[in-house]
């Protein structure tokens, strides 16, 4: 019970954390905040300052910032819809802007209290390894590569070798001497190996340990949030090719029932601690990610409706009523909530089918 209420605390504190973006970059640009609110539901607490009401509200799942003209037409010169585009589309992208800091800020954290790292630089291979030769790899490669991904931090590799397949060659692009060399069609799979006296299926290779500096820290939290966006941008490409389908997507529910799994399976309160803090770096820049997609409600489709209706403005001399762009996010907001239901009916039969 206790990571459950961890988790949807956690949702709420990123969610509040996008709004927290959009009302920071509203403010700094002069448009006009009516109410920034922490929580949802009933008002718990509120206090006016100037022209903006800020609030705590009930049920901690989020918050809102209620800009004036967001949603409708106004003459005041100070808000949402007045302002230039340029204004508009930094306001909508600080949301995201913010997500995604937040989540590299919590890796920094986490990466900052490890006392070694690995790195994609090959140190030495695992007995009967069949691989190794000028033709193919030698200790002090680095792998900058594989099938085309660039591999930017050693976890990258366990990624992508686990995408390849166990049946298929891989490409692989490695940094030898300081020359780039290509191994296409390279036969490298997993096969048995023996480890300490115990027989493992693994791909045989063993990689380079580092000192932490903070350099090192910066490097891997940056790129572990880049390969949170790679992540995200792979699930979209799996479900348009039908690699994955509507079954394998997981919403709040799946993902508050996977923190708890996480929670009650690591060995210590600590550890427990740091892997929730990991997930919820993840789902910070997914958040980040999913709402800068082009779809309507979304604030991707408000910045995209925003440089389409610019366009035909500065083409036609025409402005298009801003009704018709409140129908299409209306339009995507139900066909969201229509989503969010599905996954939610399939978050709930995977759990009570595995209980």
């Amino acid at each position: 019970m206790v990571y459950i209420i961890a988790a949807v605390l956690m949702f709420g504190i990123l969610i509040a954390i996008h709004e927290l973006g959009h009302f920071l970059t509203a403010k700094s640009l002069g448009v006009r905040v009516n109410e920034f609110s922490i929580g949802m539901g009933p008002v718990l607490w509120k206090k006016q300052k100037k022209e903006t009401q800020y609030s705590l509200r009930a049920f901690p799942v989020g918050g809102f910032c209620a800009m004036e003209g967001e949603d409708e037409l106004s003459n005041d010169p100070h808000s949402f819809t007045s302002q230039p585009i340029w204004k508009r589309v930094m306001i909508l992208f600080a949301g995201s802007g913010m997500n995604f800091l937040a989540g590299f800020l919590i890796l920094l954290v986490l990466f900052s209290q490890a006392e070694v790292y690995r790195l994609p630089i090959i140190s030495g291979f695992a007995d009967g390894f069949p691989l190794q030769s000028q033709q193919g790899l030698m200790v002090g490669d680095e792998i900058l590569k594989i099938n085309g991904e660039p591999v930017y931090i050693y976890s990258d590799v366990a990624l992508l070798f686990s995408r390849s397949g166990s049946e298929k060659d891989m490409d692989l692009v490695v940094l030898r001497d300081g020359k780039k060399m290509t191994l296409n069609n390279f036969p490298l799979r997993q096969r048995e190996y023996t480890v300490d006296g115990k027989t493992q299926m693994r791909y045989g290779i063993n990689f380079t340990q580092a000192e932490p500096t903070l350099g090192g820290w910066l490097h891997e939290a940056w790129f572990n949030a880049v390969d949170f966006v790679r992540l995200v941008r792979m699930g979209l490409t799996d479900l348009i090719s039908g690699t994955a389908g509507f079954k394998d997507l997981s919403g709040p529910i799946g993902i508050v029932g996977a923190i708890s799994q996480v929670g009650e399976q690591s060995d210590s309160a600590g550890d427990a601690a740091r892997n929730i803090f990991y997930f919820a770096a993840l789902i910070a820049v997914n958040l980040a990610v999913m709402n800068l997609l082009p779809i309507p409600a979304l604030d991707g489709g408000r910045i995209f409706f925003l440089l389409v209706s610019s366009l035909i403005t500065l083409v036609t001399r025409r402005t298009i009523d801003p009704k018709y762009e409140g129908y299409i996010h209306f339009a995507g907001f139900i066909c969201m909530i229509g989503l969010m239901v599905v996954v939610a009916f399939n978050d709930i039969i995977r759990i009570f089918g595995s209980a």
